[in-house]
């Protein structure tokens, strides 16, 4: 059953990627090693929303429910209709929006309060606007000493995927996800806090 899954959620992945190849953020699923260190850097004991933008097939949400992030906190935002239905059918509890993580304000409860955003966009292969929004976005929602986690193919570059207002608090390869891959976390400094 679990391999039938997978070879199912490689295959949408793939369609996916040849449909709309720079809108989806990876060149493959992430690997399990990739989502348990994404994960292992979101905080369990807060009291605000765990934002993962780019949930994909779930490889990280299931990595993030499985660290021990409550349904209750945890908020998925995904373009794809496509991998919408599919987060929903494999995590009916979980909250999943389709949306633009541009307009990441716009999507949360008013009045939200995100300890963290859990990051899989292709922010290198976007458009610089575009690219400039979502961090606008993550400046505006994230609370102080929030992080926001990201993970990215350009494995020496840390400072060019800083968002402004953050500090790089974490950085780490996972050599054994398809391919390599850096994460990066980044802690909401308090100098430059607010909304």
């Amino acid at each position: 059953m679990a391999q039938r899954m997978r070879r199912s959620t490689s295959w949408m992945f793939a369609q996916e990627l040849l449909d709309k190849p720079r809108a989806v953020g990876a060149v493959w699923p992430s690997s399990q090693a990739l989502a348990r260190r994404m994960a292992a850097q979101v905080p369990v004991d807060g009291h605000g929303w765990v934002v993962e933008l780019g949930g994909g097939t779930g490889a990280i949400t299931e990595a993030i429910l499985a660290r021990g992030v409550s349904v209750e906190r945890l908020l998925v935002i995904e373009r794809s209709g496509a991998f919408v239905r599919h987060l929903r059918r494999r995590f009916p509890a979980v909250r999943v929006l389709q949306g633009d993580a541009a307009k990441l304000a716009q999507l949360l409860p008013a009045g939200a309060c995100v300890d963290a955003i859990v990051s899989s966009l292709p922010l290198r292969s976007l458009p610089a606007l575009e690219a400039g929004e979502i961090l606008a976005q993550w400046v505006r929602v994230c609370t102080t000493g929030g992080v926001v986690i990201q993970f990215t193919y350009d494995l020496p570059g840390l400072r060019r995927h800083q968002p402004p207002g953050f500090a790089p608090c974490a950085s780490s390869i996972v050599w054994n996800n398809l391919p390599p891959a850096r994460v990066l976390t980044f802690s909401r400094s308090e100098a430059r806090a607010g909304r």
